[in-house]
């Protein structure tokens, strides 16, 4: 099958739409599909390049990365993306976001009237984090919400990656049908490996060898609510226990000065960047994960954590609650409590005899979310799209996997 991908962010950027594009576009080029990606270019100027078989059309864009570090943006690609689209002449497109530059693709596309899905990776809160003074305009979150169904409304069919991801869509006026499939994980990279020697990797990691370590690994971003964490480390009275964040973003340089004004040198540590090959072993060498996110549609990297046999600790907000059996791989905290969250923390540090047992239900869990698993879906959904199962005809009776149950589009579509 001859797909595009477009989308106004792409590999590298260690972000969940850029992680998911990037894994999505080689794993079905990867099955034989023939796929061209199509996004922003990183150097501003146009080019075309493969890699891991994937054809790749970068479009003269602006570089806006003082807003946000991984925004160039395309404005007046149409003439070009409607040259790529009749060149390439593909059975289906795949747009993973609503900006100007997907827009010129949904505009192509219905030109040729191709068939077209998305994919939601958006949440209004994403951008207020990048200026905070948005979220308080009146009826900002509608409007947001407004711009992004305007362009997927257009689309015939849209994936979530989760259920909270497909109820947001539902409540601000998603008409089309919408069903749940995972971002989907790569197992051969992220699992258990009893054999590790934690103390060793850890050092590696400047990591303290002995501590309980708690985990994150993402942006530094505000949107992810670190300081919750920091100010929650600051109400446990232990001397064994070590937060270490891995990652960079806005936010680093300011958290890093929360935790010296809270004397907490010794008791977060922060890794900076680590390469994506190092991820697996950095992950595995700690005793618990943990996302203080707010707005998280699903989140790759606990999913990634729970692959690799972690506990782990989240915000009651969103996505995330779906990943968690209170008590039994984790623990979920209301958003924004340190004091909750602290709480919790020192439930699991009181409870050692329970970790291998907890992490075996991550394990279980984690196993819904299989790349390869993912792949599949989105195979049948493009096959059964490009063969006219629109909405009102017969595509809400696709069987999609959804943790050992057959999945149907939610009750609205039905």
């Amino acid at each position: 099958m001859k797909i595009i991908i477009a989308g106004s962010i792409k590999f590298p950027a260690r972000n969940g739409q850029a992680v998911f594009t990037e894994n999505l576009a080689s794993g079905l080029a990867n099955l034989g599909h023939e796929i061209l990606s199509i996004s922003p270019s990183e150097s501003t100027h146009s080019y075309s390049t493969f890699r891991n078989s994937v054809r790749i059309e970068a479009i003269k864009s602006i570089d806006l990365t003082k807003i946000h570090p991984d925004a160039y943006t395309s404005f007046f690609s149409k003439r070009e993306v409607e040259k790529i689209i009749r060149d390439f002449k593909p059975e289906i497109i795949h747009i993973q976001d609503h900006f100007p530059l997907s827009r010129d693709v949904i505009s192509a596309a219905k030109n040729k009237h191709i068939p077209m899905i998305g994919t939601n990776h958006f949440m209004p809160e994403n951008f207020a984090a990048f200026a905070p003074w948005l979220s308080n305009l009146p009826l900002y979150k509608k409007a947001m919400w407004h711009g992004m169904l305007s362009a997927y409304n257009l689309l015939n069919v849209v994936t979530a990656q989760s259920n909270a991801s497909a109820a947001l869509m539902q409540k601000y006026g998603l008409n089309i049908p919408v069903f749940k499939v995972s971002c989907g994980i790569d197992f051969k990279s992220f699992s258990p490996s009893p054999k590790i020697n934690k103390t060793e990797s850890r050092i590696k990691f400047g990591i303290h060898p002995q501590k309980i370590t708690l985990l994150f690994v993402g942006r530094v971003d505000h949107e992810k609510k670190l300081d919750i964490l920091i100010k929650a480390i600051n109400q446990i009275n232990r001397d064994d226990i070590q937060l270490v964040i891995a990652g960079i973003g806005r936010a680093k340089a300011e958290l890093e000065q929360l935790a010296n004004e809270l004397n907490l040198s010794n008791k977060v540590i922060f890794t900076g960047y680590i390469p994506t090959s190092d991820l697996p072993e950095l992950i595995k060498c700690a005793d618990l994960f943990t996302m203080p996110s707010e707005a998280e549609l699903l989140s790759i990297a606990t999913i990634e954590a729970m692959a690799c046999g972690l506990p782990i600790l989240v915000a009651d907000a969103v996505a995330l609650p779906e990943l968690v059996l209170e008590g039994q791989n984790g623990f979920t905290f209301e958003p924004g409590n340190y004091q909750e969250a602290s709480k919790k923390i020192e439930m699991f540090c009181a409870q050692r005899e329970k970790w291998p047992a907890m992490g075996a239900v991550s394990l279980a869990r984690s196993r819904y979310h299989s790349l390869d698993t993912a792949l599949e879906q989105y195979v049948k959904i493009y096959s059964r799209t490009v063969n006219g199962y629109y909405p009102g005809n017969n595509l809400q009776n696709l069987p999609v996997k959804n943790s050992g149950t057959d999945l149907q589009p939610s009750a609205k579509n039905n």
